[in-house]
């Protein structure tokens, strides 16, 4: 899916844009449903503590899931589709690698959110804009239910960061929260913003859990040393997968679909 020149420009010139009908329903429904079963199986992780960065949380509850793809074939084939290597080419150009892939959970009534941070602060790149995250909403993202929130225009300045004691392991900064634009999604609605803006999501106070799952890409020029993911995704050097998984993937994404809906 090609992204219209003013989605391309608001990237450039304010750290972010979005696409709301970026995935259709079949897509949204098989991301629902592999989410259920991460749950299913147990391997999703509360990452909430109670303020001493240590004690786990009693009640309130983020639950992460990092890597996917070694846990879902159809995350990983999603980074292979092209409407995403179109879109992640417009904004960050080419070649480019999948950086990281996760999932954040937030139950119904108890989802505690994510803190202020930007990614550079983690990935450390010369050029901020060279990086992007794409946060998908697997289920209706608003206010109400802890949508992600980011600071325009403000990617440009590295940000201290500090142990997030509300956390078990993330760091946080403290943006001008006065600034911040929440981006509410239908489910299968994408956000782009670069690594170097400022995001965190809110609390779900609603009665429907909320899931979002964000891939991280990074154009080559700009890869720095760090124990991250590294799939070569276009470029010379890309191999659609057989390098690093074993197999093709490109091109699997309507398969895995099939395979998940069918259960």
């Amino acid at each position: 899916m090609s992204l219209a020149p003013e989605q391309v420009r608001q990237f450039r010139t304010r750290g972010y844009t979005s696409a709301p009908q970026f995935f259709d329903k079949r897509e949204i429904a098989a991301m629902q449903a592999e989410v259920e079963r991460f749950q299913q199986e147990g391997l999703v992780r509360n990452v909430a503590v109670e303020g001493d960065g240590k004690t786990r949380a009693k009640t309130a509850a983020n639950l992460q899931l990092i890597p996917l793809h070694d846990k879902s074939n159809l995350f990983r084939a999603l980074p292979f589709e092209p409407k995403v290597l179109d879109a992640v080419s417009q904004l960050i150009g080419d070649p480019f690698i999948l950086h990281l892939d996760q999932m954040f959970l937030k139950p119904a009534r108890h989802g505690v959110g994510t803190s202020w941070h930007q990614d550079n602060a983690y990935f450390k790149i010369r050029d901020p804009l060279m990086g992007t995250a794409m946060w998908i909403a697997v289920h209706d993202a608003t206010v109400e239910n802890g949508t992600i929130h980011v600071i325009p225009e403000s990617f440009r300045e590295a940000l201290e960061h500090t142990r997030d004691t509300y956390s078990d392991h993330h760091i946080r900064c403290y943006p001008p929260e006065e600034k911040a634009v929440p981006i509410e999604l239908p489910a299968g609605g994408v956000a782009f913003f670069c690594y170097g803006t400022p995001h965190c999501t809110l609390a779900n106070r609603t009665d429907g859990e909320r899931a979002g799952i964000a891939f991280h890409f990074l154009r080559n020029d700009f890869i720095s040393d760090g124990n991250f993911h590294r799939i070569q995704l276009t470029g010379p050097d890309a191999t659609q997968g057989r390098k690093e998984y074993g197999v093709e993937v490109a091109g699997t994404w309507e398969r895995e679909i099939g395979q998940v809906l069918r259960g």
